[in-house]
């Protein structure tokens, strides 16, 4: 059993790859965005972002609803920021499942092109500059690849099963 969790800033395309990855992989696919509470929602609506007290209750849904869906079909993907190594820390407890992580990374001129040409959704352009403030990226002693953003959809697809094929869990 193990999930893979797809981070990144908002609009650095987590819901594509996580998408391709779900049917490439033929398993569940959690939006992270869905386990968030109206009031996380209504707070990044309103242009202010998310402190750590906002986030655990988020990151604990998430990761035990991952856990599940791993353990019921042996794999599950998720999309989630898990920007600090403490949310991803979090993440894996929740899920009590080995957790892989794939951060989509590329420059914030792209993620802000990418956030202004979205429509409907609840993160606004505006914290972009908070996310990229807050995220850690993964070290060395993390599960985790990091693959350019800017990459086509299906080549970054390819280059997450590569390395999830090739890194025993």
């Amino acid at each position: 059993m193990q999930g893979i969790v797809v981070m990144g800033v908002s609009g650095s395309g987590k819901s594509t790859l996580s998408a391709r990855l779900g049917a490439a992989l033929d398993c569940p696919v959690l939006e992270g965005d869905d386990y968030h509470s109206a009031a996380n929602v209504a707070k990044m609506e309103g242009g202010h972002p998310l402190t750590d007290a906002d986030r655990w209750p988020w990151l604990d849904r998430l990761g035990a609803a991952l856990g599940e869906a791993a353990s019921a079909h042996g794999i599950a993907v998720a999309a989630c920021s898990a920007l600090k190594r403490s949310y991803r820390e979090r993440l894996a407890s929740a899920s009590a499942v080995p957790l892989r992580f794939v951060l989509l990374a590329t420059d914030a001129d792209e993620i802000a092109r990418r956030m202004a040409s979205r429509a409907g959704h609840y993160m606004p352009p505006s914290l972009l500059g908070s996310q990229l403030a807050t995220l850690e990226p993964p070290g060395a002693d993390e599960p985790a690849i990091t693959l350019d953003a800017a990459e086509r959809p299906d080549t970054l697809c390819r280059q997450a099963l590569e390395w999830v094929d090739g890194v025993p869990v």
